[in-house]
Order: C-alpha cells, then structure tokens, then sequence
C-alpha cells in the first residue's frame, strides 16, 4: 500500500484494552496502523517480500516503514477494533494451522539436536527466542513458555499459543532462514507428511491447503 520514511509517519504507542502493554501506532494522513514485523537494516529484500506478500497475496493494507536502523511493517487497524473480538486481525488462527506450524518448527529443532549436537541446540534456542522477542508474539515472555513450543506435543499436551496468521508467516521465514543457517542447504527437517501425521488427517489437509497459499509455507510444502 504504501512504503514510507519516518519523517512521513507519526509513531505512538496506546495501552492494550486487556492486557498490560503498550501497543505501537503508526498514524498517516489520518490512518492508523499496528506494527506487525520488524527486520534489520541487512534485510530490506526480506522486508520488501513480507510487505508485498502481504498486500498482494492477502489483500491486507500495510505500511513498510524505511528506517536507516531497521524495516518495519505495519498493518491498518481501527483503534475500536483492539478492543472488539470480532476483528478479524485479533483472532486466533485456527487450531491445525499453529500445529502444524510448531511440528515443522520442532522438527527443526530436533534435527539440529540430533545432527549437530546439544551446543548447536542451545544456541538454535537462543536464536529462536530472539526471533520471537523482537517479533512481539504473545505467550512467549518465560524461558518454559519457548522451551515448550520447541519440545512440547503441540497435537496433544502442549496448550496453544494465541497466534494471528502474520505471525506464523513470521515465525515459517525465520525458522526456515534459520535452518539454511545451520545447516548451511535447505535440506533439514524433510519429510513433512511424516513430520505432520501426528495430526488428524482432516487437520492434515486443512493445514497443507493453508500453507500453500503463500510463499513461506510453499517452501516448507515441498519438503
């Protein structure tokens, strides 16, 4: 929709109606928009691709915000929507799409456990906490809450995060670039009917139909 410098936006930040945090704001030319990604200053081509995917592929009206220190991407909200349940940004995805999304994930992860050893893990752990820090996913704010999405049974023990869809878009492109870091190819965590099957098959199906819709989930479908 539209890419833009910070000397062209005004940036705010508002109290959450039901929870104790703050919510950034960016208001342009009477439009208010919510921050929903941030990349750094060395990922304008990530940044640039987020964005547009976003718009094109999804129809969502979204700022890419140009900074000297950083890309950030925000999305158009009305103020009222953040306290209504029925806005279609506040809902929680469904149920087989965050599964599947944190089998992929898991498979990741074990596999740099089991392939490059317990040191690798730790810092593959580390990586993956920053990832969500610096992204603003909710429900990750203890060392236990992390180490559960990356060990616990998303299909039967582990009790779900509430996630929107922008951030499974994130958290597939940077786990993703994360595992072509560790591994140094694209070849980790093959296999993914075998990764999935923990899944009903009906969740099964729903879940590949999502992710082929958009270019982070397609990559990870042709494994």
């Amino acid at each position: 929709m539209f890419i833009l410098k910070r000397q062209d936006v005004e940036i705010t930040s508002i109290p959450h109606p039901k929870r104790d945090q703050q919510i950034p704001i960016l208001n342009y030319q009477g439009q208010t928009f919510r921050l929903i990604n941030v990349f750094q200053a060395e990922q304008a081509e990530e940044a640039r691709a987020f964005w547009r995917d976003l718009t094109d592929n999804h129809g969502k009206a979204c700022v890419l915000l140009e900074e000297p220190e950083r890309y950030s991407v925000w999305g158009k909200i009305r103020l009222e929507q953040l306290s209504s349940e029925d806005s279609k940004e506040g809902e929680a995805v469904a149920t087989a799409y965050i599964q599947g999304c944190l089998l992929l994930i898991q498979a990741v992860y074990f596999d740099v456990e089991d392939l490059l050893g317990n040191r690798q893990a730790k810092s593959f752990y580390k990586d993956f906490s920053k990832v969500l820090k610096q992204r603003n996913f909710p429900n990750t704010d203890s060392p236990d809450a992390i180490n559960a999405l990356l060990t616990v049974d998303p299909v039967k023990k582990l009790q779900l995060p509430s996630w929107r869809e922008v951030h499974l878009y994130t958290l597939l492109q940077e786990v993703y670039r994360l595992g072509e870091e560790y591994f140094g190819n694209s070849n980790f965590a093959e296999g993914i009917d075998e990764i999935i099957e923990p899944m009903p098959s009906s969740e099964r199906t729903q879940f590949m139909a999502w992710l082929n819709q958009f270019p982070e989930g397609k990559k990870w479908a042709i494994k």
